[in-house]
Formats: structure tokens, C-alpha cells, sequence
């Protein structure tokens, strides 16, 4: 036998509070570009990336450091997932415009251009 308990306040009841908020986004988009090249070479364990909001050489220092993943999906599921990240990190600027030099653990495919990647936050120097 459970016995019930009531509470009473004093004057209005109070209504739930709905969490309408977004979760906090903890990377940046980004671009993939290409890879860094010349003429007549190709330099492919470089990648380029454009960064949102990115649009000068000194704006890029912020991201120097950072890591980038590019996520895609995968046809055959692994741990449950069909999605896979390949990781690299950002290097230095390439030139004026904000364009970022970065270095992944295994070259990006060419498959990867023009697709959105993610520049994480961390690791901060701030």
C-alpha cells in the first residue's frame, strides 16, 4: 500500500520548462578543397581546406593546431556505425585568402573534394 503524498503551493503552478536549445557545436565547418599543387605536381599528402568566416592569412593563426575530421559514409557497417572519420591537423596558411594547409593521418581521396569537413576547437592555445 503506497500512500500518495500531495504538496500544495501558494498561488500558480509551474509550468515545465521546455529546452528548445541547440547543442553547443564544437568545430567549425570547413571545406576540402584539394590538394596542394603546382603546375605540373601534386602534392598529396597536403590537403587544402576553406574555413567558414576564414577570409585572411592572419584570421588562419587561430586554427593552426587545430584537428580536422572528415566523416563520410561507408557502405559496410564497423562498430556499429556506417560512418568513418579519417583525422588530420592544421598546418599553416596558403596564402592571402584564409585557405589552410592541413596534414591527415592517410591522404584525403580525391572523393573528399568539395566535400565539408569539420575543424575541431581543440586542442585551444587560448
Amino acid at each position: 500500500m503506497a500512500v500518495e503524498k500531495k504538496v500544495l503551493t501558494a498561488g500558480k503552478a509551474k509550468k515545465p520548462v521546455k529546452k528548445t536549445k541547440q547543442p553547443v557545436r564544437l568545430y567549425a565547418k570547413g571545406l576540402i578543397l584539394g590538394y596542394k599543387r603546382s603546375k605540373s605536381n601534386c602534392y598529396a599528402n597536403t590537403t587544402l581546406l576553406k574555413i567558414d568566416g576564414v577570409r585572411t592569412k592572419e584570421d588562419t593563426q587561430f586554427y593552426v593546431g587545430k584537428r580536422v575530421a572528415y566523416v563520410y559514409k561507408a557502405k559496410k557497417e564497423v562498430k556499429n556505425s556506417k560512418f568513418r572519420v579519417m583525422w588530420g591537423k592544421v598546418r599553416r596558411a596558403h596564402g592571402q585568402s584564409g585557405v589552410v594547409r592541413a596534414k591527415f593521418a592517410k591522404n584525403i581521396p580525391p572523393k573528399a573534394f568539395g566535400a565539408p569537413c569539420r575543424v575541431m576547437l581543440y586542442p585551444s592555445s587560448i
